[in-house]
């Protein structure tokens, strides 16, 4: 009989101990599964500014205002408060913490339900993360396997961070960043002791205690945190006192959203290129964004409508866009705000006038301080007129595009080509819209193609960078160098326009200035322009109807150039231009008599007009420029009459040669523009690579 009665314990013992076995395996064969099916929450996608200030949020795919933060992200008396408050066990227990638990279990046995209580941070996230709803056994239970499971496979901090990402703040707010922007208008890096309390006291009852609808509860609940913080020695009473006092949010705030045309994009070619990124970095200075866009507002509020603007400034010499208003309010439907105007291609009026003088100065065909002649003239059929109706009669090229004269400009234009000049503009990766023409004529010199305002700034970029124009980038993540930087034009033809448009009177040897500009007025007064740079800045103004319908009396000098100015005192003490480059001739006796006078329709070719015989044009020519002593590049001109002036990359290499012969040694291997002007300023012109 006894025998029997150890045989029937052992066998109870035995089936006890298969019984505990099967279940602790059970139990590690659900953490363990659970463990390795933890998965980051979905966060909306966000772009940041160049110091990672945020300028544009997005919702994540469910409509949840749900934003990535880690501990590092929020102000470290935030954690301290959570962790007092909720769990002052977190950082030692395993995920469950036996004593408040047994405590609960008690409670909830007496009320035959969940009555709170005993959940610690881990299985709130547990419970967070798989959306469990509260007062269920079942669900306490799957709350304890996903507490295990968080605790095996993540660090205490790593799990408070999935807590930051999915505490319940109000309506669709989820997470401490949220929560922060949408009640206190900042991040949470740097909370006050009341607003720290506030989110802590929020995620208990989100909507009973929403600040926005319940005010005096919300308050309540934040005093009822600050006063147990007080009671254990978290925060001094003074400290509670004044936090008592700060006001509680009684409205919901907007999320940021600055450079909302740039950062959209900025999120479809994140997500296009780079699949699961979930924010991006722009070049943009947040906080001349934000002065840009609150001065759009007002401008735009004194236009009648639908006329609108836009901005964009760039730093030249770096290529990186500071900031871009595509329009002054993205939601005004009346301006079509939600089209971004700075990539709308428009016409650009007078403003690449700069560079067809400068592909004129570059080549040798004419210099600042040249005569032209300001009267009616027809080329090949094409009359233009001037703008004002009225003509200067002989002026300097200087004078002629500080007036920006449409007469001188063409027969530059003329001179230098208008394949030349779209082909110019191209390296600056400017894409322009020339219509149904195959090849481009003269009328794109005075506004006759589609060009953006984006574009534009390209331009002017590579004119205020001494003719070295860098790839424009937004996007922070993009290398410096990245993309070609393209000569467009000289820099001594460069630094002649910087001083032509900064208004200084006459070519002399010191800094032309400070602020360099040209507006340009569209045909029907559909676009007013003014672009503009300083030392470091390049700036774009655009104003017009985005439908580009005509607005009468619209003229970039009285509509834009105030804008222009305006800007550039948001953006602080201007840049001064900088000094002439070498080879700037500025002693104008010095020119070739057929510089000192353009004759009008002076690219006609005479029988005996001087022709290049070497270099030919397209030679690539071997001088042993690498070695120490380099041999002279020949230069031999035919036909023509002396004395001959040859020009290499826009300045005077050799003057009043009666030769027909000359040598001219360069420094450094590359590509030479060069030119022959005879005495009855006549000209040709080749191109050719020396090394």
């Amino acid at each position: 009989m006894a025998r029997r009665r150890i045989l029937g314990a052992g066998l109870g013992l035995t089936l006890l101990l298969a019984a505990a076995l099967s279940g602790w395996w059970q139990l590690e064969r659900a953490v363990a599964s659970r463990a390795a099916a933890i998965r980051e929450p979905e966060t909306g996608f966000v772009v940041e500014a160049r110091d990672g200030a945020l300028l544009r949020a997005f919702a994540a795919s469910d409509g949840r205002w749900r934003m990535a933060a880690g501990v590092g992200d929020v102000d470290p008396r935030f954690v301290t408060i959570l962790e007092a408050w909720e769990d002052k066990r977190f950082r030692t227990h395993g995920g469950i913490d036996a004593l408040t638990l047994a405590r609960s279990a008690l409670d909830s046995l007496h009320h035959g339900r969940i009555v709170g209580g005993g959940s610690t941070l881990t299985m709130q996230v547990a419970r967070l993360d798989e959306r469990l709803p509260t007062g269920s056994f079942f669900a306490k239970g799957r709350q304890f396997l996903g507490a295990l499971a968080l605790e095996r496979a993540l660090s205490k901090d790593e799990i408070l961070a999935l807590y930051l990402r999915l505490a319940p703040y109000g309506g669709n707010v989820e997470g401490i960043r949220a929560a922060s922007l949408v009640w206190f208008g900042h991040e949470p890096k740097r909370l006050t002791a009341g607003e720290a309390a506030l989110l802590v006291a929020l995620p208990q009852s989100p909507e009973r205690l929403r600040p926005d609808l319940h005010p005096e509860r919300a308050r309540a609940a934040r005093d009822r945190v600050l006063d147990r913080m007080a009671e254990i020695g978290i925060l001094p009473a003074a400290d509670v006192a004044r936090a008592k006092r700060e006001p509680v949010p009684t409205r919901r705030r907007a999320m940021p959203m600055l450079a909302a045309h740039a950062a959209s994009e900025a999120r479809e070619r994140t997500l296009h290129e780079r699949q699961g990124l979930g924010s991006a970095r722009l070049t943009i200075d947040a906080a001349l964004q934000a002065r840009l866009e609150a001065y759009a507002r007002e401008k735009a509020a004194t236009l009648p409508r639908p006329q609108s603007l836009a901005l964009v400034v760039a730093d030249h010499a770096t290529g990186e866009i500071l900031a871009s208003v595509g329009s002054p309010d993205v939601f005004d439907a009346g301006r079509q705000g939600y089209v971004d105007l700075t990539k709308a291609q428009r016409s650009p009026g007078s403003t690449l006038k700069p560079l067809i003088f400068g592909l004129a100065f570059e080549r040798g065909i004419a210099h600042p301080e040249s005569l032209m002649e300001d009267r009616p003239t027809s080329f090949a059929g094409y009359t233009p007129g001037n703008f004002d109706g009225r003509f200067e009669g002989t002026l300097t090229a200087r004078r002629a595009l500080q007036l920006s004269r449409n007469l001188p400009a063409v027969e530059l234009l003329v001179a230098v080509g208008p394949s030349r000049l779209v082909s110019r503009i191209r390296r600056t990766g400017a894409s322009l819209e020339l219509g149904n023409r195959t090849l481009p004529g003269l009328a794109i010199g005075l506004g006759g193609l589609g060009i953006s305002l984006e574009d534009l700034v390209r331009v002017y970029a590579g004119i205020a960078n001494g003719g070295l124009a860098k790839p424009l980038r937004i996007d922070a993540g993009t290398a410096l160098e990245a993309g070609p930087v393209r000569r467009i034009l000289s820099e001594q033809a460069a630094w002649y326009l910087a001083s032509i448009l900064a208004g200084a009177p006459s070519t002399a040897k010191g800094p032309p200035g400070t602020i360099a500009y040209k507006t340009g007025t569209s045909f029907g007064y559909r676009d007013a322009w003014t672009l503009a740079f300083d030392g470091r800045h390049v700036v774009g103004v655009w104003l017009g109807r985005p439908d580009g319908a005509p607005v009468p009396g619209l003229v970039g000098q009285d509509a834009a150039v105030p804008v222009m100015r305006d800007v550039f005192a948001r953006i602080g003490p201007p840049a001064r231009l900088s000094g002439p480059p070498p080879g700037i001739l500025a002693d104008t006796a010095r020119l070739p008599p057929a510089m000192r006078h353009l004759s009008p329709k002076g690219t006609a070719t005479r029988a005996d007009a001087p022709e290049i015989v070497f270099p030919p044009n397209a030679a690539r020519i071997e001088l042993g420029l690498a070695e120490s002593a380099p041999a002279a590049l020949s230069l031999k001109v035919r036909n023509g009459r002396p004395p001959f002036t040859w020009y290499v990359d826009g300045h005077a290499a050799l003057t009043g040669l009666f030769d027909r012969q000359a040598a001219w040694r360069p420094s450094e291997p590359g590509f030479l523009d060069i030119s022959v002007v005879d005495s009855a300023g006549s000209a040709a012109t080749t191109r050719v690579f020396v090394e």
